[in-house]
């Protein structure tokens, strides 16, 4: 409220200035003595007469979720806050007969003929139901409502290899139901895969780019390149097609393990191809994720933009790691690995302390989706045989059925589902 005008009558004395200082001053220090800091509180949040009230332990626990509020406000696509000291990423599997899997595959048309594993023939269907349970803290519930309305006129994009796809083709099938028919399409131009949220006015777009860089590998369909060469210092032929996404979730690593050092092209692919020198996995891998954070800190804008990396996807190639068949491997596994230390041969810690290395150095920040070890007691969840198959089996292949199972990929739905939950969490929980 505003004090009342001073009296215009001629015949009130007239107070000097440095008086009415004195006057004003004495009476600050006396109420910030009795008050003390209570008195600050006052100063720092002002009130008229019509709001006051008494400023209760619920009033203050109010105002400091206020402060949360406006510290989220600069994370973009944050909703609210994450528990303070919760990993996510470290927990165990939950069987749970009711709430998995979130769709069923024959209702998720998107899905690759290679992921299909009911589709073609497996029959126990267990691990479509485990639930990823962190241990200090609950996994947030994936709402596909919530999802679509913030990715409203929105480019969410994942940038990879095929475990990078099945990742996007997972959210695709997470959201899919909730749109009508005729409000949704896939479409597929060369390296990019489109998926259109019509009423949304947005897009979940997958771009093939096993290493991220430039490579010999790039060619979306025609990739099965054993003498793989890569160029680490070039990524601008993959990137022109990432400008202007909102939200990017990168992966690379699968190609990389070669179990040989890396080729490294420092001329171009259209030249003689002469200037190739050998490089140990790890240090070329560092070049091309170095590579990668240069691209995102000149193009991404973290007050607008979010930035995800996947970590490694194991695979399951030697079952005698978790106390299987000395010859076996994933083929007619149907329940997870219980060992909670459980680290197969297939998941590289070197690579994982390059990941940590580069991105802590990075200007924007990279949110890494920790999927690995979680990912690691999953030795139930892959395609194994039940897939379409690049070629026809030979005689000896289905006498053996565990020679031909495919321990890398993973049946959808399943385990690449909780990758997806484990992103949405951070992206609007972080």
């Amino acid at each position: 409220m505003k004090s009342p005008p001073p009296s215009s009558s001629s015949s009130s004395p007239r107070r000097s200035p440095f008086s009415s200082y004195l006057i004003t001053l004495s009476f600050i220090l006396f109420v910030a003595f009795l008050y003390g800091e209570d008195f600050a509180c006052v100063l720092r949040h002002p009130f008229h007469s019509s709001e006051i009230q008494e400023y209760s332990a619920s009033k203050v626990k109010d105002d400091f979720a206020a402060l949360d509020e406006k510290k989220l406000a600069v994370v973009p696509f944050a909703v609210g806050r994450g528990k303070k000291g919760c990993d996510l990423f470290e927990g165990e599997w939950i069987y749970d007969e009711e709430g998995r899997p979130q769709y069923e595959e024959e209702e998720c048309p998107y899905i690759q003929p290679q992921l299909t594993c009911q589709a073609h023939g497996r029959l126990d269907s267990a691990y479509q139901h485990w639930r990823w349970q962190p241990r200090r803290c609950y996994l947030p519930s994936f709402n596909a409502t919530l999802m679509l309305e913030n990715l409203r006129g929105k480019r969410m994009m994942y940038v990879g290899d095929s475990l990078n796809r099945g990742q996007f083709v997972s959210m695709v099938c997470l959201l899919h139901r909730i749109i009508p028919g005729s409000a949704k399409s896939m479409e597929t131009f060369d390296s990019l895969t489109i998926f259109r949220a019509k009423d949304y006015n947005a897009t979940i777009e997958f771009y093939w780019a096993p290493f991220l860089v430039e490579s010999n590998s790039d060619n979306a369909v025609v990739h099965r390149i054993s003498d793989r060469i890569v160029r680490v210092r070039s990524i601008n032929k993959h990137a022109q097609h990432w400008k202007g996404a909102d939200i990017i979730v990168f992966n690379t690593y699968l190609w990389w393990m070669t179990g040989q050092k890396m080729k490294i092209l420092r001329g171009s692919f259209n030249g003689d191809m002469k200037n190739i020198v050998e490089m140990e996995t790890e240090e070329a891998y560092g070049l091309a994720l170095r590579r990668m954070v240069k691209w995102v800190e000149k193009n991404m804008d973290p007050n607008q933009t979010r930035v995800f990396f996947t970590s490694l996807s194991p695979s399951h190639e030697m079952s005698l790691g978790w106390g299987g068949e000395p010859d076996g491997n994933c083929y007619n596994e149907t329940t997870p690995i219980k060992d909670p230390n459980y680290w197969g041969r297939s998941s590289s810690k070197g690579i994982m302390r390059v990941i940590r290395e580069v991105f802590d150095k990075s200007n924007v920040p990279i949110t890494v989706i920790n999927i690995t070890q979680l990912s690691e007691y999953r030795n139930d969840a892959h395609t194994s045989i039940y897939k379409k198959q690049w070629s026809p089996l030979t005689p000896e292949q289905l006498a053996n059925p565990k020679s031909y199972a495919d321990c890398v990929h993973w049946c959808l739905p399943g385990l690449q589902d909780t990758w997806n939950e484990l992103l949405y969490a951070k992206l609007f929980f972080p």
